[in-house]
């Protein structure tokens, strides 16, 4: 009898690590140098008395490579901290996204109803185009980018990922 494959999941990890030259390089070099992808990559400082950066990671694998990129982020040594926050489900997430459209009469008018129901702002206008600034999870960003198309989207810039757990502890 075949076994059925295991599912595709996606999951989004924050590290903890060493604010310094190579980190960054040294975790993607983990992923690449063992065939993983990386959907989504964000990296900031987030102590600079403790010289700390947080990365977060939306990757996409089976629950045992899951597992394995996990353990080996755990143990590259610039590395304080690895949580799933997937798993955890107390996570929230966001991204940002810029969506410059083009477009005149009707279409115009209608790109700005759009984005007045997803709650987008206008950072920008011309005559002949807006840029808008949109912040939401990542599917509400991609329905925003599809629904543009036809009214004359032109290019959109987007953050990745951020993800923070829910409630009072801290990473």
């Amino acid at each position: 009898m075949s076994q059925s494959p295991e599912p595709i999941e996606r999951h989004t990890l924050s590290v903890l690590v060493d604010n310094e030259p190579g980190v960054l390089a040294r975790v993607i070099g983990l992923f690449s140098g063992r065939g993983y992808n990386i959907d989504s990559l964000t990296v900031s400082e987030v102590s600079h008395e403790g010289r700390l950066s947080r990365i977060t990671i939306v990757t996409t694998g089976t629950p045992m490579v899951i597992e394995q990129i996990k353990n080996q982020l755990d143990r590259l040594v610039p590395v304080h901290k690895v949580r799933d926050l997937t798993v955890e489900g107390t996570a929230l997430e966001r991204e940002l996204a810029m969506v410059k459209v083009r477009g005149l009469g009707e279409a115009r008018g209608e790109a700005l109803r759009l984005a007045e129901a997803f709650r987008a702002r206008v950072i920008d206008a011309t005559r002949e185009s807006f840029v808008f600034e949109i912040t939401g999870k990542s599917d509400k960003i991609d329905q925003f980018a599809w629904l543009m198309e036809p009214l004359g989207l032109v290019e959109v810039a987007r953050t990745g990922v951020v993800a923070i757990s829910r409630g009072p502890e801290a990473m």
